[in-house]
């Protein structure tokens, strides 16, 4: 883990303008326990582990919490909160500081927010995801077009990489979810 520079802006009070609106877990209940980070099986490939951005958050360093790279590693497996004794919900304020950073222009990981707006405009699109369609995508805007060609072949081959997704009755219905969802983000109450 590499050190923190942490700044001289001490300011505490994003927690009530963003965060109370955003999440409903609040994160001063968060004791330092350190169980989250325990459990968590990306930890080792963290920069800033799930306690670290939680106090970075108490603390009022939410730039240095926008700037690292843990928020996009985090898999949302939902480990750190099943072991959290206070009962915080650490995925939802990782996702939460994941989509500030993103609109704030702050994505350390380009590759992660690449493959995440692939799959969510899939899902989205088709109500399903389609993984062929995924992992070409992903390939040609990450500039790596024969990175999976050989595994993706006998996927293929195998029938167990299918060209054509089977889609849902009503992707409509998909469609107004994911409508609502952008409201949502963007009035902060998500």
């Amino acid at each position: 883990m590499e050190n923190l520079q942490y700044t001289d802006n001490y300011d505490n009070s994003f927690l009530n303008e963003h965060f109370a609106k955003i999440i409903s877990e609040q994160i001063n209940k968060c004791y330092q326990c350190g169980k989250c980070t325990a459990g968590c099986p990306v930890a080792f490939a963290m920069d800033n582990p799930p306690r670290l951005i939680i106090r970075l958050l108490q603390l009022g360093y939410l730039q240095e919490a926008l700037k690292s790279k843990s928020v996009w590693l985090c898999s949302t497996c939902e480990t750190c909160s099943a072991r959290c004794p206070k009962g915080v919900d650490i995925p939802r304020v990782m996702e939460t500081v994941r989509i500030l950073a993103k609109n704030a222009g702050i994505v350390p990981e380009k590759n992660i927010n690449l493959f995440n707006d692939l799959f969510l405009k899939n899902v989205e699109r088709t109500g399903r995801i389609n993984e062929a369609l995924l992992m070409m995508r992903f390939n040609i805007f990450s500039i790596q077009p024969f990175k999976d060609i050989l595994a993706g072949g006998k996927l293929f081959i195998n029938g167990k990489l299918p060209l054509f997704p089977h889609g849902i009755e009503k992707p409509s219905e998909m469609q107004q979810l994911f409508a609502r969802v952008r409201e949502k983000e963007k009035g902060g109450g998500f």
